[in-house]
């Protein structure tokens, strides 16, 4: 997009150099010549005078009075009735410029000057039009890449805020641009992003309710079925037993039902060595940490594999380090550790931590202690939950939250290249 809007800036500005540049440079030459041309016809004038005023006299020419008006390697032809012809200078060449002015007593003078000046002065004209078409162009090109900058840069961050929103970050971004389009696309996105965030929790707590009572339901149907399948009679026990057979296949598609939609939202998780992956997050939030007289402290065994998205990790533990950055106070550590059947990965720091009337509404939507908008953790929660792991406040004080993370098995990791002892770290 940069390339295309500089291409399109240079292209305008070229096409105006063009434009302007030819006419003028054609005007000035033509306006030099002009100049030339009157003052040779203005010093043809003045011999002419001069030599009038010795007419008048009846004293003969003299060329001598006038050589000084005639320009250097020009030549003066000086024709009346009583003199005859005469002449001062030399050959001034071809392509010379002439002047012929009449004397009132019945002759005329002829004043040629050579062109090569001309051309000269006309020449150092086309090559300042030229340096000025060039200077233009080069200010052109100045102004299209700050241009070019001013609009990439801000077109490049709605698309990373749109490939967000698409990996399932749902945080309102609350920079602008200054650029009516673009902020108008920043919101459509935001609001997007809230609708997006709402029917998400409003699906998962519908499936999460629909799946409980069903559960329910068909728990209390097969104890019931259990106990009829005792009956004295054999008709009544034999309906139970197949009733109770249709049951238990009811809740076995229940549970695939379940394990295909939580397998949907897994579909772009990968094996990720966090050894890798949390050091590059952490430096991200070492510089505003730092800012605020506060330290990032690191504790990540490297080769650690886990399965989660990449883009969902990022934002995750993005939204757990600025709500520390935000809310806590002190060291800031960011740790991972493999658990039973699980990876752990904690982000602690020093503060007073969560009040305890906030700890069990935490990852609720709207819930805040501190003013802000009490979305993070919300999608923190939703971001882990939709790669198959889970996000828990671990200890209130000082405020530590852990997200388990699916331990990769043996089919995620074919294909995945694995550090040898020679290769660098």
């Amino acid at each position: 997009m940069r390339r295309r809007i500089l291409l399109g800036t240079l292209l305008a500005v070229l096409v105006t150099a063009v434009a302007l540049g030819l006419p003028l440079g054609y005007t000035a030459m033509r306006v030099v010549e002009d100049i030339t041309r009157a003052d040779l016809k203005n010093r043809a004038q003045q011999i002419a005078a001069t030599l009038d005023n010795q007419l008048a006299t009846l004293a003969e020419v003299n060329l001598e009075e006038v050589k000084l008006a005639v320009p250097q390697g020009g030549r003066l032809v000086v024709t009346s009735r009583t003199t005859g012809e005469e002449r001062y200078g030399g050959d001034p060449g071809p392509d010379a410029l002439v002047e012929t002015v009449p004397i009132v007593h019945e002759g005329r003078v002829e004043l040629s000057a050579p062109s090569g000046p001309l051309r000269d002065s006309q020449t150092e004209v086309a090559l300042l039009v030229g340096l000025l078409v060039v200077l233009s162009v080069g200010v052109g090109m100045i102004v299209a890449s700050l241009t070019a900058h001013r609009m990439a840069e801000p077109l490049r961050h709605v698309a990373r805020r749109a490939a967000r929103l698409g990996a399932g970050d749902f945080r309102p971004d609350s920079k602008r641009h200054g650029v009516a389009e673009l902020d108008r696309v920043a919101e459509a996105l935001d609001a997007s992003a809230t609708a997006l965030a709402q029917l998400l929790q409003r699906e998962r707590n519908l499936v999460g309710d629909v799946s409980h009572q069903l559960r329910s339901r068909l728990t209390a149907l097969q104890l019931r079925l259990e106990a009829l399948a005792t009956h004295p009679e054999p008709a009544t026990a034999d309906e139970a037993r197949a009733a109770l057979e249709q049951a238990e296949r009811l809740s076995a598609a229940l549970d695939d039902l379940l394990a295909s939609a939580r397998a949907a939202r897994q579909v772009s998780a990968e094996p990720l060595d966090l050894g890798e992956e949390l050091p590059a997050i952490g430096e991200d939030w070492r510089e505003p940490l730092r800012a605020e007289g506060r330290v990032l402290r690191l504790r990540v065994p490297s080769g650690l594999l886990a399965r989660a998205t990449r883009a969902r990790l990022r934002e995750a533990i993005g939204v757990l380090l600025d709500n520390a950055l935000r809310h806590g106070d002190g060291t800031v550590t960011l740790s991972a550790r493999p658990g039973e059947g699980t990876v752990v990965v904690e982000v602690s720091d020093s503060g007073p931590g969560v009040p305890d009337e906030l700890v069990p509404h935490i990852f609720e939507r709207g819930v805040s202690g501190a003013g802000s908008t009490g979305v993070g953790l919300a999608l923190a929660r939703a971001l882990v939950e939709a790669d198959g792991g889970r996000l828990e406040l671990n200890s209130p004080r000082p405020a530590t939250f852990s997200v388990f993370l699916r331990v990769p098995r043996a089919d995620d990791v074919l294909g995945v290249p694995w550090r040898s002892d020679a290769t660098p770290r």
